[in-house]
């Protein structure tokens, strides 16, 4: 599977991985996505590869109308 888009989203706080897959599991279960293998707990964001710009607009949409992660 090749990931070619990505997107930035803020996360802060620690678990931002666990965090962003608990999130997509209830707002986008059909998304594909990679995340990276770990982050740095001072970084305040997170990248997520997607598949394609149809992806990446679709998750841009769910976290501009949900919660925070």
């Amino acid at each position: 599977m090749t990931f070619k888009y990505s997107v930035t989203l803020p996360v802060s706080g620690g678990d931002k991985l666990r965090r962003f897959r608990e999130w997509a599991g209830e707002h986008v279960p059909a998304l594909s996505y990679s995340l990276p293998v770990q982050t740095v707990g001072k970084t305040q964001a997170v990248t997520i590869e997607l598949r394609s710009l149809v992806d990446r607009k679709q998750l841009l949409e769910a976290f501009s109308k949900s919660a925070r992660i």
